[in-house]
């Protein structure tokens, strides 16, 4: 299958491990090797599950890149002591992405404390725990990339709502060591998003897809729509993030209980086939 360069549909194409999470990770890695999918982005909880160093070696030998790892981050806490158990945690994140040969670290950065309403506050908080993970990051050949998540994350997830707010905060730190993530789900309608990809430029470490399908599901969270299924032009994004220099991975990252039910195999073999159509 190719295009009108002649390079494979699926050059560009990954598939983020929760997608299709019902999959163990060897049955993640036959299917992509199957299906000719060449990437893939992982997860800590399973990751840590299966082993590392263990699964390091199972998708290197099944010849598939790692494009990202998720996640670290969780960043705003006030209490000292919760503090140093997240810097802690991030720092055992970026060695296992180190591990694991991917050269990102997705960060999910955090939610408002229980004991704050200050959402400038905690995006402070974010940049002082940015300022001691990035050199450590550096050191070991990984990046953090700063996911913006939807408003409706801003209290429990994630106080970077915008791609703009995200940028603020990496522009702080050196372009090969702090950057963004440009997710589809997540920034898809704020209409200040086209102008910050562009100026993101150098700083878009990772492009992730999935659609916005309504009515949303009573657990928003997993209300990832599967690609060409919702509201956003998706093909539009991947020409804006191609036009600002990006030239990694798509990654298609979709939490939905529905397919979740479905077999896993199956599901990726449809996620392929609407990549295709809807992105390429």
């Amino acid at each position: 299958m190719t295009g009108l360069s002649g390079e494979s549909a699926l050059t560009r194409f990954s598939v983020n491990q929760m997608t299709v999470k019902q999959l163990t990770l060897p049955e993640l890695t036959e299917a992509c090797v199957r299906l000719g999918v060449p990437a893939v982005g992982l997860w800590r909880e399973p990751v840590r599950a299966y082993g590392v160093e263990a699964a390091a070696r199972l998708v290197q030998d099944a010849g598939l890149t790692v494009t990202t790892l998720c996640r670290g981050g969780f960043l705003t806490a006030t209490e000292p002591a919760r503090r140093a158990q997240a810097l802690a945690d991030n720092r055992a994140a970026i060695d296992e992405a180190a591990a694991l040969r991917t050269d990102t670290l997705v960060m999910v950065c955090g939610g408002l404390p229980e004991d704050s309403r200050d959402l400038c506050a905690a995006r402070e908080r974010i940049a002082d725990a940015l300022a001691e993970l990035a050199p450590y990051a550096a050191e070991r050949g990984v990046r953090l990339a700063i996911e913006p998540l939807h408003p409706m994350f801003a209290a429990d997830r994630c106080v970077v709502s915008t791609l703009d707010q995200a940028l603020e905060l990496a522009e702080r730190f050196p372009a090969d060591q702090v950057g963004v993530v440009v997710d589809t789900y997540h920034i898809w309608w704020d209409d200040r998003a086209p102008a910050a990809v562009a100026r993101a430029a150098d700083r878009i470490f990772s492009f992730q897809l999935a659609d916005w399908t309504t009515p949303l599901p009573a657990g928003v969270l997993n209300g990832r729509g599967q690609l060409g299924d919702g509201a956003i032009d998706l093909r539009a994004w991947r020409e804006r993030v191609d036009a600002a220099g990006y030239a990694g991975p798509a990654e298609v990252e979709l939490f939905n209980d529905g397919l979740w039910a479905r077999d896993g195999v199956e599901v990726l073999a449809e996620v392929i086939d609407r990549y295709v159509r809807h992105v390429r």
